[in-house]
C-alpha cells in the first residue's frame, strides 16, 4: 500500500456514531436473555463501526517522522486492526503544524506524529490538540510528555558531536557547546541550522546563557561555518563523513543510520559526547497527538495508544530507526549508548517550548 498520499482539500466530514449503548445485566427469563444478547450484539457492532473495525475506515496521520519509524509502525497497526487504512501524509513538522493551523476545524488530520515536541506544543497553545487519556500519558515518563496532557512522547534522540578523527583529533574536540564558536574551531564546523533538531539545542543554551550571549554565540557559530551550511542533518553527516568538514552536531540517529546505509567499513567518522548536562546534551523528543478537530476520535487515540504500547515501542527498538523506544519501559537493541545512561542537559520538554524564540535568534544571526 502506498501511504504517502498527495495533500488534498479537506471533504465534509460525517458526523461520528454516536457509541453510548451499554447492554443491561442478564437475569431471569429467557426473554430477557435474548434482549440481552440484542442489545450487547448492537453495541459490539457500534463500537466496531466507531473504530472503524468492519466499515473500512481511513484515518489521515501527518508525520513529520522519518518515515523509516512511521512506516514499520502504521503497518503494524493495520494489521492489528483489520479494515481500517492509515493514509500517511509527510512533510517537515513546521510545515504540517502551520497546515493545521490554516486549516483549523477543518483539518482532515487525525493524529499528527512530531519529530520535535517544540511542534507539539505550538499547536497544543493553539488549542487544537485533544486531551489523551491517562493510560496513554502513563505509557511515557512524563518529563517526555506535555504537561497538560495533549501529547505524548514516542521515541527520543540525543544530541552528539560527529566528527572525522582525520580532521579533527578527539582530544582536539570541544566538551562544551559554547565552545565552537570559539576562533579555534573556524573552517571546521559543518551546520544545519534550518533543521528543527537544532532549535533545541538553541533554546538549551539560552536558558542556560540567556538571550545576549546566545546571540553571540550563534553569530560566532555563523562565522565558524562560513561555507558548510547543510540543508540537512543527513547531508552535514554525510559531508563529515566524507572529510568535506571536520564536525558537525547532529542527532546520534543520523550517524547509526548512515553506517546502516554505506557498511562499517565505509564509516570514516566517529560520534563523542558533550560533557554531562551541558547545553548541547539535549535530548529531542517525537511525540504524538489527536487533533481535536478529528472525526474519528476513538481510532485515533487508539493509533496513538498503539505508538506507546509495547508492541509499538518494539517495532522502534529493532527497526532501522536507531531512535530510542520512550514508553512501556522497552530499551534500544541497537549498539548505541543506553538511554540510561545518558547525561543531557536537564531542560524540559516544557521548558523547550514552541522553539520561536530560537527561530527569532537564529533569524536575528542570519542562520535562517
Amino acid at each position: 500500500m502506498n501511504r504517502r498520499v498527495a495533500m488534498v482539500r479537506p471533504r465534509p466530514r460525517r458526523a461520528r456514531p454516536d457509541v453510548a449503548a451499554r447492554a443491561p445485566v442478564a437475569r431471569a427469563r429467557s426473554g430477557r436473555r435474548v434482549a440481552t444478547a440484542l442489545l450487547a450484539g448492537l453495541a459490539s457492532t457500534l463500537t466496531l463501526s466507531a473504530c472503524g473495525g468492519a466499515s473500512g475506515t481511513t484515518i489521515t496521520l501527518y508525520n513529520g517522522q522519518h518515515v523509516q519509524t512511521t512506516d514499520a509502525l502504521v503497518a503494524a497497526f493495520e494489521r492489528a486492526h483489520p479494515g481500517v487504512t492509515v493514509a500517511v501524509r509527510s512533510d517537515s513538522e513546521n510545515t504540517l503544524d502551520a497546515q493545521i493551523v490554516q486549516e483549523g476545524t477543518r483539518s482532515p488530520a487525525d493524529v499528527f506524529f512530531a519529530e520535535n515536541s517544540p511542534a507539539l506544543e505550538y499547536l497544543q497553545g493553539r488549542g487544537l490538540l485533544a486531551a489523551l487519556p491517562t493510560d496513554v500519558l502513563a505509557a511515557t515518563p512524563s518529563r517526555y510528555n506535555s504537561s497538560a496532557g495533549h501529547w505524548v512522547g514516542v521515541t527520543a534522540r540525543v544530541s552528539v558531536i560527529v566528527y572525522d578523527p582525520a580532521v579533527v583529533a578527539r582530544r582536539e574536540l570541544p566538551t562544551g557547546i559554547l565552545q565552537l564558536a570559539e576562533p579555534r574551531y573556524r573552517g571546521l564546523i559543518g551546520l544545519a541550522p534550518s533543521e528543527t533538531d537544532f532549535q533545541p539545542i538553541v533554546t538549551a543554551v539560552l536558558h542556560s546563557v540567556g538571550r545576549a550571549r546566545t546571540l553571540t554565540w550563534l553569530e560566532g557559530l555563523k562565522r565558524n561555518a562560513a561555507g558548510h551550511l547543510y540543508a540537512s542533518n543527513e547531508a552535514l553527516t554525510l559531508a563529515v563523513n566524507r572529510g568535506a568538514v571536520g564536525l558537525g552536531v547532529i542527532d546520534q540517529y543520523y550517524w547509526y543510520r548512515l553506517r546502516a546505509s554505506l557498511g562499517a567499513s565505509s564509516m570514516h567518522s566517529a560520534l563523542a559526547s558533550f560533557a554531562p548536562r551541558d547545553p548541547g546534551y539535549v535530548v529531542d523528543v517525537s511525540g504524538a497527538a489527536v487533533l481535536a478537530s478529528s472525526h474519528h476520535r476513538a481510532l485515533a487515540v487508539a493509533l496513538v495508544r498503539f505508538l506507546v504500547s509495547r508492541a509499538g515501542q518494539e517495532i522502534i527498538t529493532h527497526s532501522d530507526s536507531f531512535e530510542y523506544p520512550l514508553a512501556s519501559g522497552v530499551v534500544t537493541a541497537e549498539p548505541e549508548t543506553p538511554f540510561s545512561a545518558l547525561r543531557p542537559d536537564p531542560i524540559t520538554v516544557a521548558q523547550l517550548g514552541t522553539g520561536s524564540t530560537a527561530v527569532a535568534l537564529l533569524r536575528e544571526a542570519q542562520l535562517l
